[in-house]
């Protein structure tokens, strides 16, 4: 299990794990999470599912979460399907700058 810390405008510094058996990336203590699945030969994730309790919303651990799993995009060389609603609807907009890792089904030139 990896762990790293993920930083975001106003929020605390929490502290986020990724769970590699469980294919999610979590806060220490298990209750706020960011779930995926990998596809095409492990190439591409799919985050599936954002949660944070409520009585730990508005802290900006989604978006630690977001952040934790974009950074493991990029450092392992994947795209991301974001499937989430939260993601895609709120993370990738508010932070535009992790827009070139969402995946594409754009065919590849064959030039």
């Amino acid at each position: 299990m990896a762990t790293g810390s993920a930083g975001g405008e106003g929020s605390v510094g929490a502290k986020v794990l990724w769970n590699e058996t469980q294919r999610r990336f979590e806060t220490e203590d298990k209750k706020a999470y960011l779930e995926y699945v990998l596809r095409d030969g492990g190439k591409v994730m799919d985050i599936l599912h954002t949660f944070v309790p409520s009585s730990k919303r508005g802290l900006g651990l989604a978006s630690h979460l977001c952040v934790a799993a974009f950074n493991h995009a990029k450092s392992h060389s994947l795209s991301v399907i974001p499937s989430c609603s939260y993601v895609s609807d709120t993370f990738l907009p508010r932070n535009p700058s992790w827009n070139s890792f969402v995946y594409s089904e754009e065919p590849k030139s064959s030039m």
